[in-house]
């Protein structure tokens, strides 16, 4: 089947992308690469015979010109020769493109991302729509990959190494607007004209020959960043710049440092080969099938997959209700002013108001800053939220979050004052992180509309929303609340109503383990430093610090009573509490907050509480051991979570952990990291553990055995 649309009109020729596309999103796909190869040949004969003088290319699909090669394709390579022959046969098309003895031009409108970006760049001229889904990005990096259809080597030549770097090894996205100050996008016309007076435009550039002529400051300007010596200034600038932000823990920013700086004076040619070794190398990496492998799982998670929801019982949330206002209900009411909900955000005192207004303008002045929205739409957005000390007005309501303290009693009471008041079609949530649904359900006299909507702090940053279901959950109401959350931009994950559910039932063991080891004597430092070479974006210690140690005394004793002896918490958190170093909000817990610097300092305190009674003698464990003792407890918990039907495959919790804690992504997630090791080889460190450490915490679950015994991944197993 056809994917391009050719036309010849006035001598110009029109190559249209998405032709019988139905997905919203066009790609270049294998039969779009074989059919845009012969089109382009073509093109390039009729031009050499004066048939046609001008190429223009476009798409179909609206909002997107093309959202880059199929992953797919990448998925499919067996061989390193294999991906190399692949990068080739793009960079051929494009190098002909560019060579084609007439104007070339891109219309764009919507996403042009990766090898949509490439083509685009191999045109002459860039011309883009102001529609605010327009973007460009070279997002390889995120895959483990570089670009391979000759973006490292077109970017910096239409807009400077340095801005170029930037996108390159960062993947971001920028608008049209953005794009035209980086030179990226010659000019930007409304949606609606732009092929009308693209074309015109495109026309006069190439009729003016002044147009392509640098002014003499810019020619000052790209003289001082491209000459050899700035480059070689710039590539060790972001080399530094790329290890701080990574940690040295990812391949690919480094392979693509290393290949534009070692292409720096190369041909065309000659870069090119460079460009589609490093693809074939980074392609065929274990980092980069991982990180391939999460898109993948990210991708499914946009999907429903949860009951069925029966014709006609499909749920819209139009106004939105926050009871508990502070840090995290003010952030709930910001999500819900950000898709236009006129929240009323409910407290019993107007300190608590103030503190949940503070927080939602605090997120609203953050997306101003970085551009995310107007001023204007801050102040009307921030306006939207109506505080009050009552319930006043709440009727209208269909979607209400209840996010005040954990306590059983004060939510249930909230819910049942709410139920009387609100229309049977509301629907009823409580963002508890640590107490069960079940408990919660006798006051409900239709508890088909209550469920869990789990936020992790901060909101306007953490991207995951456990959604928590019940034995009575309505399909409809669990739908209607997935679909806001994608709406929201979060990512949501259907879980079941068990102790912390998900990320806080597998989280706990891991800072569990982490007191108990500070117990016997590692270094805090020693403990943080371990589990940020393994990847977490801070250590356990740091992490306390950040959810304050009296919250983790509290989800541990919960989690504890409900786990049993293999639950049982490390004296830690109560220690700590009890001296009232509580971490941030103290601004002392294992480390100092109130120092000016920004390297984080021992607090003594703490040090003096962990290690005093010692006489100062401190345990000596290796990396290899500490990191076991970390990540085995959380391994073993996920089996049970899965044994549980908490959630049903492996997939779910690696989606959990790595959006809710920052499991690191270049390991694919937890339970792909399980897969990777052995299951046996896992049993038997479990196992080994269990006699020299505890033998409760670290009793292997029975899953653990079974997948030991029919020598079977995690990802092999489901619990549907």
């Amino acid at each position: 089947m056809k994917k391009i649309e050719y036309k010849e009109e006035n001598g110009v020729a029109w190559v249209g992308f998405g032709f019988n596309n139905t997905k919203k999103m066009t790609v270049l796909c294998q039969e779009t690469l074989t059919e845009l190869q012969s089109l382009v040949e073509e093109i390039d004969t009729k031009a050499r015979e004066k048939k046609i003088s001008f190429l223009v290319f476009h798409s179909l699909v609206p909002s997107c010109f093309l959202a880059g090669a199929d992953i797919k394709m990448i998925h499919g390579l067996k061989t390193v020769q294999e991906a190399k022959e692949g990068a080739r046969v793009g960079q051929k098309i494009f190098n002909t493109i560019e060579d084609l003895p007439i104007p070339s031009v891109a219309f764009v409108d919507g996403v042009c991302m990766g090898g949509g970006l490439e083509l685009a760049l191999a045109c002459n001229l860039i011309v883009a729509s102001s529609n605010e889904k327009t973007s460009f990005a070279l997002p390889e990096v995120k895959l483990g990959i570089i670009p391979g259809f000759g973006g490292t080597y077109r970017l910096p030549l239409k807009i400077g190494t340095p801005d170029a770097l930037d996108l390159i090894l960062s993947g971001k996205a920028v608008n049209a607007h953005k794009a035209k100050k980086l030179g990226l996008v010659e000019e930007v016309f409304p949606k609606e004209m732009l092929k009308e007076r693209g074309l015109s435009f495109a026309q006069k550039y190439f009729k003016n020959s002044s147009s392509k002529e640098k002014n003499f400051k810019e020619t000052l300007k790209h003289f001082a960043l491209e000459n050899p010596v700035s480059k070689r200034v710039i590539f060790q600038k972001a080399k530094e710049s790329t290890l701080k932000a990574t940690k040295g823990h990812y391949e690919a920013p480094l392979k693509i440092l290393e290949t534009m700086m070692s292409g720096l004076f190369l041909k065309r040619t000659a870069y090119l080969e460079k460009e589609a070794s490093a693809l074939a190398e980074l392609a065929l990496s274990s980092q980069s099938a991982n990180l391939r492998h999460l898109y993948f799982l990210m991708e499914g998670q946009k999907k429903y997959t949860g009951p069925e929801v029966k014709e006609g019982g499909v749920l819209t949330l139009k106004k939105g209700g926050v009871i508990g206002a502070g840090t995290m209900g003010g952030g709930i009411a910001w999500l819900m002013a950000s898709a236009d909900m006129r929240p009323i955000l409910k407290d019993i005192t107007t300190q608590a108001l103030e503190l949940g207004l503070k927080q939602s303008s605090k997120n609203f002045k953050d997306q101003v800053k970085r551009k995310k929205i107007s001023h204007d739409e801050m102040i009307r957005k921030q306006r939207s939220i109506s505080p009050q000390l009552t319930l006043e007005g709440i009727e209208p309501a269909d979607f209400i979050i209840e996010a005040v303290v954990e306590n059983l009693d004060l939510k249930k009471n909230i819910f049942q004052e709410l139920e009387s008041l609100v229309s049977p079609s509301c629907i009823l949530a409580t963002n508890t992180s640590s107490l069960r649904l079940k408990d919660m359900l006798p006051v409900f006299k239709n508890p088909e509309r209550f469920l869990g909507v789990h936020f992790f702090n901060p909101v306007s940053k953490m991207p995951l929303v456990e959604i928590v279901r019940h034995e009575n959950s309505s399909p409809a109401v669990l739908k209607a609340v997935f679909d806001w959350c994608l709406k929201v931009k979060k990512t949501p994950l259907i879980v079941g109503d068990g102790p912390g559910f998900l990320v806080n039932r597998i989280l706990i063991p891991y800072l569990n383990e982490a007191g108990f080891l500070l117990e016997e004597g590692v270094e805090i430092e020693t403990l943080d430093r371990v589990a940020k070479n393994f990847g977490m974006p801070m250590g356990p210690c740091r992490l306390m610090d950040e959810i304050g140690l009296d919250v983790g005394e509290k989800v541990a004793k919960v989690l504890g009573q409900a786990l049993g002896e293999r639950g049982k918490s490390s004296e830690i958190f109560s220690k700590m509490a009890q001296k009232n170093l509580l971490g941030k909000k103290t601004n002392k817990g294992f480390f100092l907050y109130n120092n000016s610097s920004k390297k984080e300092e021992l607090n003594p305190e703490a040090t003096d509480l962990l290690f005093k009674d010692k006489g100062g003698n401190r345990k000596s464990l290796s990396s290899t051991e500490i990191e076991k003792r970390l990540i085995l407890p959380m391994i073993n918990e996920a089996a049970r979570v899965l044994e549980e039907k908490i959630v049903y495959t492996a997939g779910e919790v690696d989606i959990g952990l790595i959006f809710g804690i920052g499991f690191p992504p270049f390991r694919g997630g937890l339970l792909r990291f399980a897969d990777s090791l052995g299951i046996e080889k896992l049993l038997e460190d479990t196992k080994r553990l269990e006699q020299e450490v505890n033998p409760h915490r670290f009793a292997p679950a029975p899953l653990l055995r079974d997948l030991a015994q029919k020598k079977q991944k995690f990802y092999e197993f489901s619990s549907f």
